[in-house]
C-alpha cells in the first residue's frame, strides 16, 4: 500500500481516521494519476474536508463538519495549512488556547486564522527535527 509508506510525518501523529481518509484518497490518485506531487495533493484536498491541523496533526473538524478548510481548498497549489476557515471564532480560540498563543483574546477571526497557522507550522518544524 503506497500511501502507508508515505505518510507525512503529521499524519504519522494523528487518528487513524486521519491516516485512513489520506491513505485510501492517496491510493485512489496514484491508480489514476500515477506516484507523485499530485498524488499528494488529492490526499490533502480529501483530508481538508473532514479534519483540519492542529499544531503538529491533524484532528476532526468541530461537531463533525464536513466540506472544504478554505476557499482555497480546490485550488491544491494554494495551500492554506489546514486550518479551517469556516470554524466559528470560538472554535478558533480554543485551538488558539491549545496552542499556547499569546494575545489570543484580543484577536479578530482572521488574526487568529493566521496565528493558528503559524503556530501549526513552528510546531511541524519542531516535530520534524526531534
Amino acid at each position: 500500500m503506497p500511501g502507508r509508506q508515505e505518510l507525512p510525518s503529521t499524519l504519522e501523529r494523528s487518528s487513524r481516521d486521519a491516516q485512513r481518509t489520506w491513505i485510501k484518497a492517496h491510493d485512489s490518485a496514484v491508480d489514476q494519476y500515477g506516484e507523485g506531487e499530485r498524488a499528494h495533493r488529492v490526499a490533502y484536498a480529501a483530508l481538508k474536508h473532514t479534519h483540519e491541523k492542529v499544531g503538529d496533526h491533524w484532528e476532526r473538524k468541530e461537531g463533525g463538519r464536513k466540506g472544504p478548510s478554505d476557499p482555497q481548498s480546490a485550488r491544491p497549489r494554494q495551500q492554506r495549512g489546514g486550518v479551517d476557515e469556516q470554524a466559528t471564532k470560538e472554535h478558533l480560540y480554543d485551538l488558539a488556547r491549545q496552542l499556547d498563543i499569546d494575545g489570543r483574546s484580543r484577536m479578530s477571526k482572521p488574526e487568529l486564522l493566521d496565528a493558528i497557522r503559524k503556530a501549526n507550522r513552528s510546531r511541524t518544524r519542531e516535530s520534524r527535527t526531534s
